[in-house]
């Protein structure tokens, strides 16, 4: 989740609509400034019994972030407390349990992107070494409680665990137990904007599916393949989901605004800290009419910290986020991007990605985007057939596209071996949860704890 820091001296005050719809216009970006940014998180644990450090404990999190500084991090503080680290590879933050985060900087090209998470993961392994501390690349906590997971201080988190169960019974769990993979991608045009956007929800249940890692709750198999997925299903209705109006014609820019003014707010930020406006109306913020802040009017920040408060399987700020997929190894951070950059960064690769998807109704999106959670590749998928079948099609197109781009390493290879990972899943039809079930309940004997084994 977003990293708050104070505003400088510009921040002027919303008076028109006009302000609202800027932040995305602005990230109308050509071509050749098309960037990747890539998130990443993962579960934090110590090896000595596996239990997740807190922040405040001997090399716990907070020690964890601080010793980045020996590799030329700087440290972001909210109440005198160190939240995240500033670097040339983006910020390194924590989620709401401890779960650590890489949002990496704005890169050209996926050779970059994964030397940027090798150079990541190489700091924290060798920081971890040193506390006895350990890394899992999975959707989820396959063995914690709630009541087993610690707090992170952030206001903003402060505010959210305690408005999330008034809106759905799976909330918590987002925050504390999940982790994921998300991808940043521009787009050069509103309607550039538009047809990426469609593809790219249509198609997060393939991504879903292929990343899908989160098969276990408190030790037992919960019966889904990526239950961090259905966990989205009862977080919040009012700010998830597959966004329908996005398919309907005249979407765009201001289509997106009226449905964030229509997204409650969480939080305002003033003088360093957070103030409680959940479920709270931005429409009245605008008027001077919100209660928490009677007379004032929002600032361009406000809007942009409500912007990070939705939470679709596709997000619109100044930048496209893909928000499907579950956490995983450092093989399938890279394939993430790769995937999705090879669909949407080539036209080509777009406008066949999106002829598979087009002639599909809403309600045949949402039957999909309900089945993945538990069947992944084995869903079926509007005409007949499977997502299995569809991931071929797809992956071949994100395969044509990434090397159309002909962005090429210094060994003269183009980007499309970091879709290895993706093609070796489909080749054998089981997704990253299905084999650590087999795992489970073949040489692991129903011993869970033997994931820690498959770490970072």
């Amino acid at each position: 989740m977003s990293t708050r820091e104070a505003s400088g001296a510009e921040d002027p005050i919303i008076e028109s609509r006009d302000q609202l719809v800027a932040p995305m216009q602005k990230g109308e970006k050509p071509e050749a400034a098309w960037r990747i940014g890539t998130e990443h998180e993962k579960l934090v644990y110590k090896r000595s019994d596996f239990h997740a450090p807190s922040y405040d404990e001997p090399c716990g999190i907070r020690d964890m972030l601080l010793n980045l500084q020996r590799f030329g991090w700087e440290p972001i503080e909210e109440n005198g407390k160190v939240i995240a680290m500033r670097g040339d590879d983006g910020t390194v933050s924590l989620e709401p349990a401890g779960q650590l985060e890489l949002s990496g900087a704005p890169l050209e090209n996926l050779h970059q992107t994964c030397a940027e998470t090798g150079r990541h993961l190489t700091q924290v392994k060798e920081i971890g070494e040193a506390c006895g501390v350990g890394f899992l690349g999975l959707g989820m906590w396959p063995d914690k409680t709630r009541a087993e997971l610690p707090i992170m201080p952030k206001g903003r988190y402060e505010i959210m665990l305690r408005h999330m169960p008034r809106v759905g019974s799976l909330g918590l769990d987002m925050m504390l137990r999940t982790c994921t993979i998300q991808v940043n991608l521009d787009y050069s045009s509103e309607a550039d904007m538009v047809k990426k956007f469609r593809t790219s929800l249509a198609l997060q249940p393939l991504a879903t599916a292929l990343f899908a890692n989160s098969s276990f709750t408190e030790g037992k198999p919960n019966g889904f393949l990526s239950y961090r997925s259905h966990i989205w299903s009862d977080t919040d209705p009012h700010r998830t989901g597959m966004l329908p109006f996005v398919f309907e014609e005249g979407f765009g820019y201001e289509r997106y605004v009226d449905y964030m003014l229509d997204v409650p707010m969480y939080f305002v930020y003033r003088d360093g800290k957070y103030i409680d406006a959940a479920g709270l109306s931005f429409r009245d913020f605008l008027k001077g009419e919100l209660s928490v802040l009677p007379g004032e009017k929002p600032t361009q920040s406000d809007w942009w910290d409500h912007l990070s408060t939705a939470f679709p399987e596709v997000r619109l700020k100044s930048f496209l986020e893909m928000r499907g997929a579950d956490g995983g190894p450092w093989n399938r951070i890279c394939a993430l991007p790769a995937f999705w950059v090879g669909l949407l960064y080539d036209q080509s690769a777009l406008d066949a990605a999106w002829d598979l998807v087009k002639d599909w109704t809403m309600d045949q999106r949402e039957t999909l985007r309900s089945s993945v959670p538990r069947l992944a590749l084995d869903a079926d998928i509007p005409g007949g057939g499977k997502l299995l079948d569809l991931a071929r099609d797809v992956l071949a197109i994100s395969r044509q596209g990434l090397a159309s781009r002909a962005r090429l390493n210094s060994s003269g290879d183009n980007e499309t071996g970091f879709l290895e990972p993706l093609d070796e899943i489909v080749e054998s039809g089981k997704v990253p949860a299905q084999l650590l079930l087999d795992l489970y309940n073949g040489e692991w004997g129903g011993d869970i704890t033997r994931v820690y084994e498959q770490s970072f």
